[in-house]
């Protein structure tokens, strides 16, 4: 996914700031997922868990939550700059899977992440839900 950095993005001296790279990289992952044919709404709607949320509204189905994370600021990026965001599955295991992520500008590398994705319901882990399962196995051929 490619992102153009926009002055609300950077500093005062035009470089991206460094809670901005967390924006980029949740947006990559959002995208990859509905690359993957899974939309987080119909997540939270669907799995068969139905329920009420903690806010009392219907729903109580999956959600899919960022448990960890590991970044390497490696460069920076500045205004006006073109990134691309990439995310690729790492390790899938019963309630969580590890993405690795990059942003980058051509062949350099800004921005090296690892994230750790769960699955909860009602704030408890739950294995990842199976539509989520068969786009990976899709994608890997495992």
């Amino acid at each position: 996914m490619t992102v153009r950095v926009h002055g609300e993005d950077t500093d005062f001296s035009g470089i991206v700031y460094h809670a901005s790279y967390l924006r980029f990289l949740e947006r990559g992952r959002t995208n990859w997922l509905r690359l993957l044919g899974i939309g987080q709404r119909e997540l939270w709607r669907s799995e068969g868990l139905g329920g009420i949320d903690a806010a009392g509204q219907e729903g109580g189905g999956c959600a899919l939550v960022v448990r960890a994370m590991t970044l390497d600021f490696c460069r920076s990026a500045r205004l006006g700059d073109v990134v691309t965001v990439t995310t690729v599955p790492d390790v899938v295991k019963g309630a969580s899977m590890w993405l690795a992520q990059t942003i980058g500008r051509g062949d350099t590398v800004m921005v090296a992440a690892r994230v750790r994705i769960a699955a909860t319901v009602g704030g408890q882990p739950r294995p990842l839900p199976q539509a989520l399962r068969s786009a990976l196995r899709r994608l890997t051929g495992a």
